[in-house]
């Protein structure tokens, strides 16, 4: 590649609409945009919505970022990102993890438990079955037997992504990825999160070079005072959501990440009603470090930061609540450049 890669990453954001995406996947594809990543939590489907950015771009790799592997069989994801990348041209990529115990159990209605045992062998039999062997697997949690795929994808090897941030999850990723999807990556503390996965993969005897990190950065390039101050309000919002609302598994994160103290305020105030306030607990050190926000020239910079300390594909991305016109000046800001 010409160019350092950046990908896009868009969130299941219940502002979005079709015509958004659409548009935003365009132009990414024509700035030359290595991935989008399309996000699924409660919202749009992942594959729906990659089938149909397929359809309206060129070059741009589709990922899942992630699809859950509680919310699927191994067998159908293995069957629809295979379908992806056929439709797609050969541009699919696979991005998994575990989501959190409030989503999996309270929407999905799956009990969430053993995730990474689920998570080995759930990938284990996606390879087996994109490599059109037939499928006879006998594991702990998954027992299959006798079928294969009756169709080829245009990738001879599919590449699958892990999102993890716990340790033991973070060695999975060494052990068996392809690559590596921090959420919420802290730019100081990116290089010993990856020292883990190194150790994963080491241990399974491969190289992490060919690991691929793509962190998702939320970013907002702003060119005023006024736009500045919005940028750390829809941030301050996010991460709220995220250390507040989404039980242990972020606000564990930001603990390790040193704040304590703030996530503990955050959530405090997140879980007596009062988000306004828990949004006012995040503090600038957070901002500064686990998002990317200023002007065109210090977003850059900021985004070169987290190259220097090892992401080799970040994933821009933007708040939740941000207009169309921004995400776009994000993009076009943030751009690869020869």
């Amino acid at each position: 590649m010409e160019h350092p890669a950046t990908s896009f990453h868009i969130g299941s954001r219940r502002d979005s609409n079709i015509e958004e995406v659409i548009a935003s996947a365009k132009l990414a594809d024509e700035l030359g945009y290595d991935t989008i990543w399309v996000g699924e939590s409660w919202g749009w489907d992942v594959f729906t919505t990659l089938t149909m950015i397929a359809c309206h771009t060129e070059r741009i790799r589709l990922g899942t970022g992630i699809a859950t592997v509680f919310s699927r069989s191994p067998a159908m994801t293995a069957q629809s990102i295979a379908s992806l990348d056929v439709i797609s041209g050969g541009r699919a990529t696979l991005g998994l993890g575990t989501s959190g115990r409030i989503v999996i159990e309270d929407w999905h209605g799956v009990e969430y438990s053993r995730p990474l045992e689920r998570t080995r062998e759930y990938i284990n039999i996606i390879r087996l079955i994109l490599s059109g062997e037939r499928v006879d697997f006998r594991g702990e949690i998954f027992n299959l037997a006798r079928f294969r795929l009756p169709f080829s994808p245009i990738q001879n090897s599919i590449p699958i992504y892990v999102a993890s941030l716990g340790p033991r999850n973070l060695a999975l990723t060494g052990e068996l990825a392809d690559g590596w999807l921090p959420t919420w990556p802290h730019v100081s503390h990116l290089p010993d999160m990856f020292r883990i996965v190194e150790q994963g993969a080491v241990e399974a005897h491969r190289s992490p070079a060919d690991i691929d990190v793509a962190p998702s950065i939320l970013c907002y390039v702003s060119g005023s005072s006024e736009e500045e101050a919005e940028a750390r309000r829809l941030l301050s919002d996010h991460i709220a959501y995220y250390v507040g609302g989404m039980g242990t598994y972020y606000y564990d994160l930001f603990t390790r990440y040193g704040y304590g103290e703030e996530a503990s305020l955050i959530r405090q105030a997140w879980m007596s009603g009062d988000r306004s306030g828990a949004a006012s607990m995040v503090s600038q050190d957070m901002l500064d470090n686990i998002t990317i926000t200023g002007n065109e020239d210090e977003c850059r910079e900021k985004l070169s930061k987290y190259r220097d300390n090892g992401a080799t594909s970040p994933a821009v991305g933007c708040p939740h609540g941000c207009d169309t016109e921004v995400v776009l000046s994000t993009l076009r800001a943030l751009a690869p450049q020869p």
